[in-house]
């Protein structure tokens, strides 16, 4: 049978993945402007350029693709693990968190574009395009190890629940007191 049980591992599990999943994402942003010229600056939900001068429209699409792509890499490897191996609780997180994360994202397009909404929009997709396709894409591989495991609905609420609550202390002790990491 699949552990399901909520515990305090599988808390410090989804701790850790929350803060190793946002801080890579902002990292590779921030990697991709520095490594195009654009000094910049690293926080936990935020990157932005120390020079306001403006920035190629190219510039700032790759540089917005950069968090998104690190994200999908990391719910891939994490689905093929998972897939290929037996069942293990402490990794979920890194492939649950991933779909929670530019769901999110998506979600927050209607108040101020994001990664993926920048990206569509720069594009003519229209706003939602790219984020509804990513979440798609990742929402797949999350039903796909949730049907594998037969995961139920508890546990996939208390991990919702979890995630949401660490999530939100990140990006409210970010946005309270400003973390910069680089």
């Amino acid at each position: 049978m699949t552990d399901q049980k909520i515990t305090f591992n599988y808390l410090l599990a989804i701790i850790v993945g929350v803060l190793f999943t946002w801080v890579l994402h902002e990292f590779l942003h921030w990697f991709t402007a520095e490594l195009m010229g654009y000094e910049s600056v690293l926080r936990l939900n935020s990157v932005y350029p120390v020079n306001k001068d403006e920035q190629p429209d190219w510039d700032k699409i790759y540089i917005s693709a950069a968090g998104p792509v690190v994200t999908i890499l990391q719910a891939l490897v994490v689905f093929l693990i998972l897939k290929k191996n037996r069942w293990n609780k402490l990794i979920y997180p890194l492939l649950f968190i991933p779909f929670y994360m530019r769901a999110l994202a998506g979600i927050i397009n209607f108040l101020n574009p994001n990664d993926e909404g920048r990206i569509s929009q720069f594009l003519g997709l229209g706003l939602y395009t790219i984020s509804i396709a990513v979440s798609g894409i990742l929402l797949f591989l999350v039903y796909k190890i949730s049907k594998k495991y037969k995961l139920n609905w508890k546990f996939h609420l208390w991990t919702t629940l979890l995630v949401l609550v660490f999530s939100t202390l990140l990006i409210m002790l970010d946005q309270l007191f400003k973390i910069r990491i680089l």
